[in-house]
């Protein structure tokens, strides 16, 4: 058995803290026959990706798409999750796996570290928050 971390969103009072940098609050909805990719606040649709003629969501494109915002959005890691239908276990790891894990295909993706070292990144947006637990 194989655990997965994911957050729980936090609820608070207080202002988030102040940013030159817009940040990037991807977000992707799990639909009945599609995926929808958001980001920016407020949420703007990037992408739709519709399901495959064997009726099966198409994590390959969703995969490439969250490669190529990695590659300009180096620092983020986060994502929202948010399944608006019921979904098997099974469906839900899939999607989980093509959010988070990088492909040995994808290419090298590189940040400097605090030493200005280039170091390679290993994972795309490894920390995923469910964003509709309560629904």
């Amino acid at each position: 058995i194989y655990e997965i971390g994911s957050d729980v969103p936090l609820l608070s009072s207080e202002p988030p803290p102040k940013s030159k940098e817009k940040p990037l609050a991807l977000t992707v909805e799990v639909r009945g026959n599609s995926l929808k990719v958001l980001t920016g606040i407020p949420s703007r649709t990037l992408k739709v990706i519709k399901k495959t003629s064997d009726g099966q969501y198409d994590l390959a494109t969703l995969h490439d798409l969250l490669v190529s915002l990695k590659k300009v959005n180096i620092k983020e890691e986060s994502v929202i999750l948010e399944p608006l239908i019921d979904l098997k276990y099974e469906e839900i790891i899939k999607i989980m796996d093509s959010i988070r894990m990088l492909k040995n295909t994808d290419g090298a993706i590189f940040k400097k570290d605090k030493d200005g070292i280039d170091v390679q990144i290993k994972t795309l947006f490894h920390k995923i928050v469910f964003g509709n637990l309560m629904s």
